[in-house]
């Protein structure tokens, strides 16, 4: 194997060979391919595609290039959720508490952010010493102990998968559809699940922003988990416009506290009962939707999925009582208020120039391995429909120093579009689609 030889060739449109593929990925993984290689041949990719057998070979190599989990002592059903990346989705932080709180072990293997989307991780670090770099020991421990656990991967779970997400993110090669499919599946088959939910994010904020290619992303990451026999469910979700109010790490993790209070936005509510209804089903397969669903509300304003999550939070050594006064995670030292400049109604809160944004403000990543700043961010206080007046708040952003407020309040204003009062607004339904089965 010649690893120019395998660029070369994919770079040309060319299928390639099963063994070859293979070896230059092991390759990649022993040292023997420079990361500026698999940077040109992640490039081509993302170019040319993969097949089904090329996208086949890459989850095998992926999964099989470290240790699985095996959860199987655990008494009851195991079933995790992935998102495909958003703005403002903090799900994740309500839903697996919640879920374990449904009668559900959540083994949830997460990421950081990725491109202009935040990430579950880094929301979880705006915690004060919470511990995401668990070994697989300990993560198999809290799942039993609490139900449910959040961690990133570890060089024992899919080390060719981390190298090669931290490598996408930094090189525009995030949105291939196997790219996507084989890094999230190759996670998520070394979870020892028994069920999986994925919530492909759909819109101008998404990585696919094109609902047919979304659903195309669920439908392969779907059939990926039929063919290895883990039933899989894909939900596309909007993500035209933010999800919630916050965008920002440690804002996000406060939201997704008052989540879990029963407070805060309500498109984050739903979502949350919504998928863990989904989660329940996978686990409870006899349960009708409705019953599912009421089970999830139930639960969600019972606050005992709260205290759960101080559980994990102590057992991944965090500060609970940070959950006590979630304030305390707004740690930007400038806050600005951003207001209407004109009357009319708020056509658009585009997503992707707020997720940029944030990155610049040094909420998100430019560089592999770069620290972020939890405490920036954004507050959107409108959305699509609203009807403002001229010096309505529109929005708070929380930055460093006033220099980035500068920036953030353009960033507000370019995302925040308002039209004539009256006129009409046209978006998603927050839940657009559905897959639970193999095209």
């Amino acid at each position: 194997m010649i690893p120019a030889r395998i660029i070369e060739q994919k770079r040309d449109g060319g299928v390639l060979r099963a063994a070859d593929l293979a070896a230059f990925l092991q390759g990649y993984l022993r040292g023997e391919v420079p990361d500026y290689q698999m940077a040109a041949f992640l490039m081509a990719a993302y170019l040319r595609g993969l097949d089904d057998t090329e996208t086949d070979v890459l989850v095998r190599c992926m999964l099989e290039s470290g240790s699985t989990l095996d959860l199987a002592h655990l008494p009851g059903p195991r079933v995790d959720k992935h998102s495909t990346g958003g703005v403002g989705d903090k799900v994740s932080l309500a839903l697996a508490p919640l879920a374990a709180e449904l009668g559900l072990f959540v083994p949830m293997l997460a990421g950081r952010g990725l491109g202009h989307t935040g990430g579950t991780l880094d929301k979880l670090e705006a915690i004060p010493r919470f511990r995401t770099d668990l070994s697989a020991a300990r993560f198999k421990e809290v799942v039993k102990k609490v139900g449910c656990a959040i961690m990133g991967q570890t060089t024992e779970i899919a080390p060719l998968d981390r190298r090669l997400y931290a490598m996408r993110d930094v090189t525009g090669t995030v949105s291939s559809i196997p790219l996507i499919a084989a890094s999230i599946m190759s996670k998520k088959l070394a979870e020892g699940l028994t069920g999986l939910l994925l919530d492909v994010k759909v819109g101008s904020g998404a990585f696919l922003p094109e609902e047919a290619r979304a659903r195309e992303l669920a439908e392969k990451m779907v059939a990926i988990g039929a063919a290895r026999g883990l039933p899989t469910v894909a939900l596309l979700t909007a993500m035209d416009r933010p999800l919630g109010v916050a965008v920002g790490n440690g804002l996000e993790a406060e939201e997704a506290i008052l989540c879990l209070r029963g407070e805060g936005p309500a498109d984050l509510r739903e979502l949350v009962v919504a998928q863990a209804a989904e989660m329940v089903r996978l686990g409870f397969p006899d349960l009708t939707p409705d019953a599912a669903r009421r089970r999830a509300e139930g639960a969600l304003g019972s606050g005992a999925p709260l205290e759960r999550f101080r559980r994990m939070v102590e057992a991944q050594g965090g500060d609970a009582s940070i959950l006590d006064r979630p304030e305390r995670l707004r740690t930007a030292p400038v806050q600005v208020d951003v207001r209407a400049q004109q009357a009319g109604t708020v056509l658009e809160v585009a997503p992707r120039p707020l997720g940029e944004a944030l990155i610049a403000l040094g909420g998100g990543r430019t560089m592999m391995h770069q620290p972020v700043h939890p405490g920036v961010g954004f507050e959107v206080r409108v959305a699509p429909g609203d009807a403002v007046a001229k010096g309505d708040l529109l929005g708070v952003v929380h930055t460093k120093d006033e220099a980035g407020a500068a920036l953030a309040v353009e960033a507000v204003r370019g995302a925040v579009r308002i039209g004539a009062p009256g006129e009409e607004v046209v978006h998603r339904p927050l839940i657009c689609g559905r897959v639970d089965r193999p095209k």
